[in-house]
């Protein structure tokens, strides 16, 4: 079995332009429209941080709800009516009704979704910049190469900054698309559109067992080329590959069905979304056989780290905000390199220490009406990036 390798050419060139120093009112104009960016996002890092709380507290419910509720089936392969209406468990292999087909290039899968991937052999601009100052101008040094590469977007050459000899076509012949099975189940039960989009572990399809679709199209390895020579390809060939998910069907090449454990409302023979009292919905699908007990600490582990990202997220958010409305004493002062730095060392950790006490004081109200114990703990240790950061200033000295 062969793969093809692509020899992809390479060129660059630089370009120069200056453009004259920036007064200090020019400066003061452009911190000016900063600090009103600052301010926006200052304000929704509140947002952000304040609701998070709400929706990880609300999640926490939910599950807890949920497992208190769940009920495992003890049978996959008949549908009871005790359960209708009910939070219920299942595990079994995924099984779908017809197989999937690209008649393009004469493949066929018994899966849950197929994905066919398209790419074109394009030129692709890279550029580097190096900013300095030359005779009261500031210059700016940009370095532009260009590179073929398969890519499985359209890259507009018309935005490169010499478009002449390396230009891409407008539009691919062949296009990517991804089929999805209209009826999956699992035993004698059909899974909602939201479980079956649950479904996205995608592996590559081998086409190793596969023959040349089309006099024009030659296979090699795991791609169809579209290419007079796919060892040294030209820009506007085209390579395509395959993907599936959810293996529905026991396959010579891909071994047996996939099995997933679902936790759903039951609905007749269909499994759908089930509406907690604390507000949220649940419908779990995992790959694999797990417990009612694996299913829940894995949702309450999604919770939490979902919870910490956006709390770092909302901080970043105050950091920035806070960095941007303070950048005029900067300005201010910066013709003198040494005060200067140290006006910029100062800013950081005054952003650093009220974002870090905003924050946790945010998190602590959002807190309030859940948890009012831990809100107050939490509030106690906002006071103390300021604290510290009092604690290191130097008292004045006795007049």
């Amino acid at each position: 079995l062969q793969q093809f390798s692509d020899t992809g050419s390479r060129k660059e060139h630089v370009k120069i332009t200056s453009e004259s120093k920036p007064g200090f009112l020019e400066r003061l104009s452009e911190t000016s429209g900063g600090m009103l960016i600052g301010l926006v996002t200052f304000l929704l890092s509140f947002y952000l941080l304040f609701t998070n709380e709400g929706r990880a507290l609300r999640t926490a419910k939910s599950l807890d709800e949920g497992l208190s509720l769940v009920i495992p089936l003890d049978s996959i392969h008949s549908v009871s009516q005790q359960n209708e209406g009910r939070l219920v468990h299942l595990a079994g292999t995924l099984s779908t009704s017809k197989p999937l087909f690209d008649p393009s290039y004469g493949l066929s899968i018994q899966a849950v979704k197929l994905k066919r991937n398209v790419e074109m052999y394009q030129w692709v601009e890279y550029e580097d910049s190096t900013e300095y100052e030359e005779n009261g101008e500031i210059k700016k040094e940009t370095k532009y190469s260009y590179n073929t590469e398969w890519k499985s977007e359209v890259v507009n050459s018309r935005n490169f900054d010499r478009e002449i000899g390396h230009k891409n076509p407008s539009a691919m012949a062949v296009e990517s698309f991804t089929a999805v099975s209209p009826n999956v189940q699992v035993g004698s039960f059909v899974l909602s559109k939201g479980l079956v989009d649950k479904i996205d572990d995608f592996k590559q399809l081998s086409l190793s067992h596969l023959e040349d679709p089309h006099t024009d199209v030659t296979r090699g390895g795991d791609y169809f080329y579209h290419s007079e020579n796919p060892r040294r390809p030209e820009v506007g060939d085209l390579r395509v590959s395959f993907f599936y998910a959810g293996l529905s069907g026991d396959d010579p090449h891909l071994g047996s069905a996939d099995k997933v454990t679902v936790i759903a409302r039951q609905r007749g023979n269909q499994l759908v979304p089930y509406h907690t009292k604390s507000g949220d919905v649940l419908q779990i699908l995992y790959p694999g056989d797990l417990s009612v007990e694996e299913v829940f600490q894995k949702e309450h582990e999604s919770n939490t780290v979902k919870t910490w990202a956006l709390r770092a997220a909302g901080w970043l958010a105050m950091f920035i905000g806070i960095s941007l409305m303070t950048r005029i004493f900067y300005t201010l002062v910066d013709w003198f390199p040494v005060v200067r730095d140290l006006v910029n060392i100062g800013l950081k950790a005054f952003a650093f220490c009220v974002a870090s006490s905003l924050s946790l004081l945010t998190i602590s109200v959002g807190w309030l009406f859940y948890r009012p114990l831990w809100a107050l703990l939490i509030g106690l240790l906002s006071v103390v990036p300021i604290a510290v950061a009092k604690s290191r200033v130097p008292p004045k000295k006795q007049q």
